[in-house]
C-alpha cells in the first residue's frame, strides 16, 4: 500500500522531528526541501550557493527552483512507494507544480498533516534551536519574516487541501510522543496503515 503525505507547519512546530517519525512508522522516505538545500549548502554545489544567498536574505527559494528539485527526488526508487513531503509545497503554485507531477503519475495525496502550534510558541522554540545548534539563520528578525510569510502563504494551502478533505489539523502541543500518537490516529481513521515494524 502507498502512502502520500505533506505535513505542515511554522518554523518551530516540530515538523521535522514528527515527519521522521511518521514517515519511519508508514516506510516512506521524508522529502525535506530545508534538507535537500542544506545538503546542497554544505557540499557547496551551484544550487547550494544560489540557495545560501537567498536564505540568507531571509527570503524563500523560487518555486520553480523548488518543485524542479522535489519532482527529481521523488522520481528516485525509494519513493515509488510514497513520501512524506516536509516544506513542500508551500504556496498555491507548488500545489499546481505537485498536483501536475502526481496526476501525470496518477496519484494523489493521501493526506495533509497540520500541526497547529501558537506563534509565541513556535518563535520561542525556533530561537532555543539556534542557541543549541548555533544556526545563523534563526535570527528573531528571520523568523518573525519566515512566519509572515508562512501565513500568508502557506497557510492558505490548507484551504486548498481542506476542500479535498485530506486535511488533519493536530494539535503541536504537547510531549513529542503525544503528537505523534496523535497523528498515526489520525493516519489511521483514513486507512491508512503503518507498517510493522
Amino acid at each position: 500500500m502507498t502512502t502520500r503525505l505533506l505535513i505542515v507547519g511554522p518554523q518551530g512546530s516540530g515538523k521535522g522531528t514528527q515527519g521522521v517519525r511518521i514517515a519511519e512508522g508508514f516506510g516512506i522516505p521524508v522529502v525535506s526541501t530545508g534538507d535537500i538545500f542544506r545538503a546542497n549548502i554544505k557540499n557547496e554545489t551551484e544550487l547550494g550557493k544560489k540557495v545560501q544567498a537567498i536564505t540568507d536574505a531571509g527570503d524563500l527559494v523560487p518555486d520553480e527552483v523548488t518543485s524542479e528539485i522535489v519532482r527529481d527526488r521523488l522520481g528516485e526508487d525509494d519513493a515509488q512507494q510514497g513520501f512524506l513531503l516536509d516544506g513542500y509545497p508551500r504556496n498555491r503554485a507548488q500545489v499546481a507544480h505537485l498536483d501536475e507531477f502526481l496526476s501525470a503519475r496518477d496519484e494523489k495525496l493521501d493526506a495533509v498533516i497540520l500541526l497547529d502550534v501558537p506563534r509565541d510558541e513556535s518563535i520561542s522554540r525556533i530561537l532555543q534551536r539556534a542557541t543549541e545548534q548555533g544556526r545563523s539563520d534563526d535570527t528573531e528578525e528571520a523568523v518573525a519574516k519566515r512566519l509572515s510569510i508562512y501565513e500568508s502563504e502557506t497557510a492558505p494551502i490548507i484551504d486548498t487541501y481542506a476542500e479535498r478533505g485530506i486535511v488533519d489539523r493536530i494539535d503541536g502541543v504537547g510531549s513529542l510522543d503525544e503528537i505523534t500518537a496523535r497523528i498515526v490516529s489520525a493516519l489511521e481513521a483514513r486507512g491508512l496503515v503503518r507498517v510493522a515494524v
